[in-house]
């Protein structure tokens, strides 16, 4: 596997990732009928380093670093990842997440945060746990699932120093 900087040629590729995890709605903040040109304003913003997993040539998976908070908060970085389901459970996510850990110390990032890690994910619990991240707090209720439930979120954290 090769994780490289994103171009905009990489769009279809990760759109083609990231759009079943909007549909189903369990994962992602964004809206179900969230389109592919509102989808890209979002993953590929200015503000966003976006990197791309590559297998055989083809993208199997996106994230990207930036940021958490403007100014004194800006030591601390967020993240956010989507992996194409015909590649899931082949460690590209956890690839991803080292790769923004190390990106992240290069760019002088004290600590990374995911904002909303959603409860009932338990497979991505388990992979940010095993990649050394603690859950932070508890958000109750935080979190609407497409059958109506409200399910906790959790703030999860590392230390990069």
């Amino acid at each position: 596997m090769d994780i490289r900087p994103a171009t905009d040629a990489d769009w279809p590729a990760i759109w083609a990732a990231m759009e079943p995890a909007i549909r189903e709605g369990e994962t992602l903040t964004l809206d179900r009928a969230t389109t592919s040109d509102q989808a890209k304003a979002y993953w590929m913003a200015p503000a966003h380093e976006v990197s791309v997993a590559v297998i055989d040539g083809e993208v199997v998976g996106s994230s990207f670093l930036r940021p958490n908070q403007p100014g004194p908060g800006s030591h601390v970085g967020n993240c956010g990842y989507v992996v194409s389901p015909k590649a899931a459970g082949r460690g590209i996510a956890r690839a991803l997440c080292r790769h923004t850990q190390e990106r992240g110390r290069e760019r002088g990032f004290r600590a990374l945060q995911f904002n909303i890690v959603i409860s009932t994910n338990t497979r991505a619990v388990k992979a940010w746990q095993g990649e050394g991240f603690h859950i932070a707090g508890t958000l109750p209720g935080a979190f609407q699932r497409p059958n109506g439930d409200y399910v906790d979120a959790y703030v999860m954290f590392k230390s990069l120093v």
